[in-house]
């Protein structure tokens, strides 16, 4: 079955990739839909909803602490008073005007072992590796993956809670990983986080919790190390992940406990179909996944429309405008959106009425 798209809203970006790809993207319910981009150094925000009606000056701009230091997931608080960085020795906070707020020290992030510091807070070590960090819908709390040991001996990963007012340790949690990134996504409910760590050949860790002002509890998906955590939408309590390699896609319970799963449509033996990473809840009835990466050599690129509760898929999206190459961003509100690299364009599309 081929579903039609009909397109909302248009606009051409000066740059603007990362408001659909990687991790970029930072959903704060319905009134606030914005994307984090980097421009030299500087972080910029960007209120999607003033994008579509033609202010493209970004909302908030935040220095970005380490010049030299580009990996990592950083966020910006629901009211874009401040903004929290995942460095690579350090979780800093900085304030609209530019101010540092706070910082939290933890070992470094560089793979090399007993490397030298010199104490320049700029100094970037060598490696790509890195963690991420989440302020809690709330504005209260500051959720950060960080490395502690000292110059690369006893390390250990940790998950931290942070007071977001001043930077003040709240709870820990040892991690079994050797992580080469993260990234967060807090539940609708305002109460769970989740962490998703990627280890390359290694697997997936992912783990949920919750700080309940005394206790931090949690618990984690990791039996198969393969999941990769996709996207919540308020409408349901669970979650949603995809299969490392994309065999499948699968709806949780918030407990980790699969709901329903779904595959594919079969491909063929030497193209064989496997869902990407990008894709998530158009509402709460509907998903989007695509196929972009495993049909690109067989010269289509699809993006698919399945049940949001059986995960069936319903059918193929047909854009009239051609074949879209770009991966979807959903927005949980009935809408996805799309970016042309080669004009710039960003699209935000709805389905047609049948």
């Amino acid at each position: 079955m081929t579903i039609t798209a009909q397109l909302s809203h248009s606009v051409k970006l000066p740059s603007g990739a990362g408001l659909v790809n990687g991790f970029a993207f930072e959903g704060r319910g319905d009134a606030s839909r914005r994307a984090l981009l980097h421009n030299g150094h500087e972080l910029e925000v960007y209120n999607l909803g003033e994008i579509f009606s033609g202010e493209l000056a970004p909302t908030a701009v935040f220095p970005v602490p380490w010049k030299g230091w580009d990996r990592g997931v950083n966020s910006v608080s629901p009211d874009a008073t401040f903004a929290v960085f995942s460095g690579q020795r350090a979780v800093r906070a900085i304030s609209s005007d530019g101010k540092q707020l706070w910082e939290y020290r933890h070992g470094c992030w560089g793979p090399e072992l007993g490397h030298p510091h010199t104490g320049d807070e700029q100094e970037v070590c060598r490696g790509l590796e890195h963690g991420s960090c989440r302020i809690s819908d709330d504005g209260r709390l500051v959720w950060a993956h960080v490395m502690h040991g000292a110059d690369g001996h006893d390390w250990q990963e940790c998950w931290v809670v942070l007071d977001a007012r001043d930077g003040h340790e709240l709870a820990r949690l040892p991690l079994d990983s050797a992580a080469s990134g993260s990234h967060h996504v807090s539940h609708p409910d305002g109460l769970h986080m989740g962490l998703c760590i990627g280890m390359g050949q290694d697997g997936i860790l992912l783990h949920w919790a919750r700080w309940d002002g005394k206790r931090l509890a949690s618990w984690d998906v990791n039996e198969g190390l393969d999941r990769i955590l996709m996207d919540v939408h308020k409408g349901l309590e669970g979650f949603l992940t995809v299969e490392h390699y994309g065999a499948n896609v699968r709806l949780h319970a918030l407990d980790g406990a699969v709901l329903a799963e779904g595959a594919p449509e079969s491909g063929d033996d030497e193209n064989p179909a496997c869902w990407d990473y990008g894709g998530g809840f158009i509402d709460a009835q509907s998903i989007i996944a695509s196929t972009v990466d495993s049909d690109e050599d067989a010269g289509r690129a699809r993006h698919w429309i399945l049940d949001a509760r059986t995960l069936h898929v319903r059918g193929n999206v047909s854009y009239p405008t051609g074949p879209v190459a770009s991966y979807a961003r959903p927005l949980g509100d009935g809408t996805w959106l799309t970016y042309n690299g080669k004009n710039g364009t960003l699209d935000r599309w709805t389905t047609a009425p049948s």
